[in-house]
């Protein structure tokens, strides 16, 4: 069973308030499910690069923990990305898409993070757009900031889903280094806020905090800095794996990760209510 379906049974199982919040490129579902109720709300985001599909996993165990408040979760926004990394050129049935992808090894589709057009997506919200120094404008296996901000369908569906849920934070889910970014040019008020909030990260998970230079174009980078409210990245996963992260590295990460949403909804609700 590939990723998709995987997420999309556990999608069908679900009995608690869900949606589909957008498509993909190749018309994909894009789900979310909901735990808890009441505030705090968040919204926790998985396998936004392709090759980073393990974080899906991750993302069914946290329904089924207990958090203070609500959260949002979006299991797989980029499925294309996804199934490029996990099957190859065998999950692109479009034609027009698949003669696109053919120039690319197949090594290369392994290590896809972009969507089914070549558009890194955690690249292509309006945060700086653009100004990275890795930001490529050629389609690609990663990198590429796409023709404009929301460019595809699967960072639209993501940015109309938060402008409508209006979280008070975000989490995202990344693979790999077990580190904590939490840090974009916040006022010194909210830096403050912030780093607190990622501390507790931090001492549910065991990784320490980083700031990166030159990264911009995020999820993480947008909710910060369009809706001021505190966003983090996670890198779960030993940097010693080698992408894609399979079934191996799957326990540590559980163990590792497991309690985060519960600690940082209870870390929020001490701030906000």
């Amino acid at each position: 069973m590939d990723i998709y379906e995987s997420i999309r049974n556990f999608y069908e199982r679900v009995k608690t308030e869900k949606r589909v919040i957008g498509k993909s490129v190749l018309g994909r579902s894009i789900f979310a499910v909901k735990i808890g109720r009441g505030n705090p709300v968040g919204i926790a985001t998985y396998a936004i690069h392709g090759r980073e599909f393990i974080t899906a996993k991750l993302a069914v165990a946290h329904y089924a923990r207990e958090i203070t408040g609500s959260l949002w979760i979006v299991p797989l926004v980029n499925p294309d990305g996804a199934l490029l990394s996990q099957r190859g050129l065998a999950s692109v049935a479009n034609k027009k898409y698949r003669r696109a992808l053919e120039r690319f090894s197949a090594q290369e589709l392994r290590l896809w993070k972009a969507n089914a057009r070549g558009v890194d997506l955690n690249v292509n919200f309006d945060a700086d757009w653009g100004k990275g120094v890795q930001n490529l404008k050629t389609a690609g296996a990663q990198n590429y900031i796409g023709e404009k901000p929301f460019s595809e369908p699967e960072t639209l569906a993501l940015k109309n889903f938060t402008q409508e849920i209006l979280p008070d934070y975000t989490l995202s889910y990344h693979t790999k280094g077990e580190e904590i970014y939490w840090y974009y040019y916040q006022s010194l008020r909210t830096c403050s806020r912030d780093k607190r909030l990622a501390e507790v990260i931090s001492r549910s998970t065991g990784y320490p905090l980083k700031r990166t230079q030159g990264s911009v174009g995020g999820y993480k980078d947008w909710c910060i800095k369009k809706l001021k409210i505190p966003a983090f990245t996670v890198e779960v996963g030993d940097d010693e794996l080698t992408h894609p992260i399979g079934e191996e590295g799957l326990e540590n990460i559980l163990q590792k990760n497991g309690d985060t949403p519960r600690a940082l909804s209870e870390a929020v609700a001490k701030l906000y209510l």
